[in-house]
């Protein structure tokens, strides 16, 4: 299924009001399509009224419960797996300010227990030290320095224990030098250091190993029920359980290929030493 961008933002309100159509065609008060369905009337007028977005399996029962036939299943299903996916261009990110991202972040990050990165290209904002951050936001227009204090405030809940993280680095994302060697060696060095957390799992991928698949996009699982992936111009946000959960399987399938504990560390101070060396 394809999508322009802006049918992203369409979509809720579209899937809201053909559900609506549908039960009044079907000629079923909310109250009777709930218990039809074993949810509560509340819960049916969210969903017609777009105050709340269905699950696919929710929007599934419902369609169920109204006898649709195939081709409107297929149809409104289609309608509300796109209402389940956003789009967040980094224009617009920009617009409202680069800091305010951080604060969504890390309301992500308070919110959910399981958080699961791949990296294929670069290091995230949570494992960076300071230089790196500053060198990862080059590209941004005007004064980044809220936009870092934030970042790097963020790490603090590496330290929370009720919390459990996996990070998944490629080689390149290890080593691509957005710094100068030394500072690289720095950030390295931080690497082999957080894998010492009991909560934090790091993981890399060296050059030479087979792989079954290409390192496609950076993305991030939240307790398996939110994933996100981001390109160059903005991120998508996946709430449909078929996206996590392929997002998950490609996680999964990469971790079991991954270098962890020691013989990661190794690896990592390898690389280090590849910068101290060319000093």
């Amino acid at each position: 299924m394809t999508y322009e961008p802006e049918q992203l933002g369409q979509s809720k309100s579209d899937l809201a009001s053909r559900l609506r159509e549908l039960r009044k065609r079907a000629g079923l008060t909310g109250d009777r399509l709930a218990r039809r369905c074993n949810m509560s009337q509340s819960q049916i007028s969210k969903f017609e009224t777009g105050k709340k977005t269905p699950r696919l399996m929710d929007v599934e029962r419902i369609l169920r419960a109204l006898d649709a036939p195939p081709e409107v299943l297929a149809d409104v299903l289609a309608l509300a797996r796109i209402a389940n996916t956003e789009w967040q261009d980094k224009r617009s990110s920009r617009r409202r300010g680069l800091e305010k991202r951080q604060i969504e972040l890390a309301a992500l990050e308070a919110e959910y227990t399981e958080l699961r990165y791949f990296l294929p290209s670069m290091i995230t904002g949570l494992l960076a030290t300071p230089e790196y951050v500053r060198a990862s936001l080059t590209h941004s227009p005007g004064d980044v320095s809220t936009t870092v204090a934030r970042k790097l405030a963020r790490q603090a809940v590496l330290y929370d224990t009720s919390k459990h993280f996996t990070f998944l680095l490629t080689e390149q994302a290890a080593r691509w030098a957005i710094v100068p060697f030394p500072a690289m060696a720095v950030q390295i060095d931080r690497l082999v250091s957080l894998s010492h957390l009991p909560n934090v799992r790091l993981g890399v991928l060296p050059v030479g190993a087979a792989m079954p698949r290409g390192p496609m996009n950076t993305f991030t699982v939240y307790d398996d029920r939110l994933a996100t992936v981001e390109n160059f111009t903005g991120r998508l946000v996946f709430r449909d359980s078929r996206d996590i959960a392929e997002h998950r399987a490609v996680f999964d399938q990469f971790e079991r290929l991954a270098l962890f504990g020691d013989v990661a560390r190794q690896q990592f101070a390898d690389w280090a030493e590849t910068y101290r060396v060319d000093l």
